[in-house]
């Protein structure tokens, strides 16, 4: 071994040196080896570690059922081997033979000198050879031994809630709810689904706005892992009949991380959400949202203004508060008082006077509002408009000379009228204090190592040259490609997210058919004839440029344009 595991970890950007000294001082308080102990703390996946340990100690990974037999097999084996096996389920050793005269064994620790000494007293004839194997999937097997020994459960004894502490605490199980942790965060996820099924529940990760399924492991192991999530959610581990909240501030991969966590009850279990949320957000600006030239100096413009309401719609988990929080940033400038109330608090600004609304108390989107009005604001950023109260206050707010910027539930920009006037709204106070109403979809950005030019359908075509000879000139080459897939993008063509937009500044016209109440259509046909564009002609104009794909542009948004 010519390089310490640390120094190859670090070598290869897998962990920061702080990791390795805090790895290090665990080691000398509870013992153990220094990798166990940055799966441990959270500083880097299992799997990860496996791919450095293999090199460095040039021993192979191994599988159940593929480089090894599987748990039916194992039990077997060891069961009639020299070996007590419930000495190898104490000491969490597996052994098998692949060969006349050969033995290979793993564990939780196949370095350990006891462990080989013990397995060569048995075997002395044979040639021993160690294998590494993951956390998770010795796990199984050994859980699969004891379960046909008959080994006491974990509710054996004591309280149901004592039960569920002491299996949140067992070192297995703290593991993996860090080793999942970890790989979502090694994945740039945005979301940790648990779910629990009949015989199985899975860990899926939401990349890039889709759910992929990266793990799945015994029912019987769901119990400790949520309560561990619980547990460290600060939610009540013994109730499993009503829906819970919590939040986990935790630093995993060298990241310091907001975790929100909701529970679920469901017919198989608690259905266990987390919203990752990380609070360094360097990248967050209006620069790297995917706004266009234009779209971007009309958001520019609107922070400037002294008065009015600037309202970004679009479905849940279409980036609505990032482009609020990236405009308030860059409005940031120290001139200006800037509030904001949410529930909650997402990201954490600096400059800024963040409010967390607290319904369960009273404390609502309107009573912070109120209170807002004797602060002295110049911007002030509501959340969500959710009901006729906080949409009267916004409103009261914008013409009394303060900037009010908010969200809305709606599908497109247009409709953010009509849903103000079905809230009961009069239609003159709806027209009177918007400036512009914002929509957007994400959609996911094409892996740039794995992308291949593509050909479009020719309406599309068509209508990508009547688009860009208006906003990308006559003489551009529109660069259309496809997903492929590669080991970068985990296989899915695809890396990131990026914004599509429609803004739409109000016109005298657009004003006059708000007081009317007219139609959504009507009003499109204006913003049309006026020259602005809609979330699949900004979409367009992406893939036209190599970064995005039209599949990704159509699933996203609604090719009616007339």
């Amino acid at each position: 071994m010519n390089k310490l595991i640390g120094e190859m970890l670090i070598e290869r950007g897998l962990v920061q040196p702080d990791d390795i000294k805090k790895a290090l001082q665990l080691q000398q308080s509870v013992g153990g080896r220094i990798g166990a102990g940055l799966v441990r703390m959270g500083s880097i996946s299992e799997e990860s570690l496996l791919e450095v340990l293999a090199q460095q100690l040039e021993m192979p990974v191994v599988q159940a059922g593929k480089d090894m037999p599987d748990a039916s097999a194992l039990f077997t084996f060891i069961k009639h081997s020299l070996l007590d096996i419930n000495w190898c389920i104490d000491n969490r050793v597996l052994i098998w033979s692949p060969a006349e005269q050969v033995l290979q064994y793993t564990g939780r620790d196949p370095l350990s000198p006891f462990v080989r000494d013990v397995i060569s007293y048995h075997y002395p004839e044979h040639e021993i050879k160690p294998c590494l194997v993951s956390g998770h999937s010795l796990d199984i097997i050994i859980d699969y031994l004891r379960k046909e020994l008959t080994a006491e459960r974990f509710f054996a004894e004591g309280s149901e809630t004592k039960g569920l502490r002491e299996m949140a605490e067992e070192a297995p199980v703290v593991e993996l709810v860090n080793n999942i942790f970890s790989k979502a965060v090694a994945f740039n996820a945005s979301d940790i689904h648990l779910d629990p099924q009949v015989e199985v529940f899975r860990v899926r990760l939401r990349v890039d706005g889709v759910l992929q399924t990266h793990l799945e492991q015994p029912i019987d192991r769901y119990p400790a892992v949520a309560s561990r999530v619980k547990l460290i959610s600060e939610i009540d581990i013994a109730e499993r009949r009503l829906p819970q909240d919590g939040r986990i501030t935790t630093r995993v991969n060298g990241r310091e991380m907001d975790v929100r966590v909701s529970t679920l009850p469901g017919v198989h279990g608690e259905s266990i959400v987390m919203r990752l949320l990380p609070k360094d957000r360097k990248e967050l600006s209006l620069q790297t949202l995917g706004l266009e030239q234009d779209h971007m100096d009309l958001v520019r413009a609107l922070m400037q203004e002294s008065n009015g309401i600037v309202l970004v719609t679009g479905p849940t988990g279409s980036g609505k508060s990032t482009t609020l929080y990236a405009a308030l940033q860059e409005a940031t400038d120290g001139t200006r008082k800037i509030l904001t109330v949410e529930d909650p608090v997402e990201y954490q600004l600096p400059g800024i006077t963040q409010v967390q609304a607290h319904a369960e108390i009273g404390y609502t989107f309107a009573k912070a509002l109120r209170a807002f009005l004797r602060q002295d604001p110049d911007v002030i950023m509501v959340g969500e408009i959710r009901d006729v109260e906080t949409a009267q206050i916004a409103i009261q707010s914008a013409l009394t000379g303060h900037l009010v910027l908010s969200t809305l539930h709606t599908n497109d920009s247009l409709s953010a009228f009509t849903r103000l006037i079905d809230m009961g709204v009069e239609p003159f106070l709806v027209a009177a204090p918007i400036k512009a109403v914002q929509a957007q979809r994400l959609v996911r950005k094409v892996c740039k190592h794995c992308a291949k030019p593509a050909h479009v359908p020719e309406s599309i075509s068509v209508e990508f040259a009547k688009l860009g000879r208006n906003f990308l000139g006559k003489d551009f080459e529109p660069k259309w490609v496809d997903a492929v897939g590669c080991a970068l993008c985990n296989n899915t063509g695809y890396s990131g997210r990026m914004g599509i937009y429609e803004i739409m500044p109000i016109s005298s016209e657009l004003h006059d058919m708000i007081v009317e109440n007219v139609p959504v259509a009507e009003m499109r046909k204006l913003v049309r004839s006026q020259g602005h564009r809609n979330m699949y002609q900004d979409g367009l104009i992406k893939a036209a440029k190599g970064l995005t794909t039209i599949e990704e542009v159509l699933r996203t948004t609604s090719m009616d344009i007339e």
